[in-house]
């Protein structure tokens, strides 16, 4: 394996570690957002392997699975509240 595959492979890993430290707040939302993000950041590396580029995969997923857990959270949220 060559540096730079392992150069984003490693940047990727250090991304979502780090989004998840940003985004572990207290609230639903960003409870949420790292759940998801997590998520879908394993169900994308595995898609992501079958064609070739785990990284990309693994970033995508976690985007897009971040973004579905904080307004899933942030609905729950809502929902629980008592006006």
């Amino acid at each position: 394996m060559n540096t730079t595959v392992r150069r984003r492979k490693l940047l990727a890993v250090l991304g979502i570690l780090s989004s998840a430290a940003v985004l572990g707040g207290c609230n639903n939302a960003g409870e949420g957002a790292l759940s998801g993000g997590a998520l879908g950041a394993l169900a994308g590396m595995g898609i992501g392997s079958v064609f070739g580029d785990m990284g990309k995969g693994a970033a995508i997923g976690a985007i897009g699975g971040a973004i579905g857990g904080a307004v899933l959270g942030d609905q729950n949220a809502r929902n629980n509240r008592s006006y």
